[in-house]
């Protein structure tokens, strides 16, 4: 099994199945999100799709996104 670290090519990442919100405009604004084989979830930016990946645990980006369901990052927003 590959081992998968920040800041890795996300180019580089075997396998990856790449995936976009459905919420996400044509004009390349996007980030987008891949399971990874060890439990892991990398995000990449939709502009730059071989530039670095960010890797988190199943429990950090569970705790990330029930913060955003919660509204509590709406302040990032206009």
């Amino acid at each position: 099994m590959q081992r998968v670290e920040n800041g890795v090519s996300a180019h580089a990442i075997e396998g990856a199945a790449w995936r976009k919100s459905r919420y996400s405009g044509g004009n390349g604004n996007c980030v987008e999100v891949a399971s990874l084989a060890d439990g892991g979830v990398a995000l990449r930016n939709s502009r730059f799709p071989q530039g670095p990946a960010l890797v988190y645990t199943q429990e950090e980006i569970a705790a990330f996104f029930a913060g955003v369901k919660d509204g509590e990052f709406d302040y990032a927003l206009p």
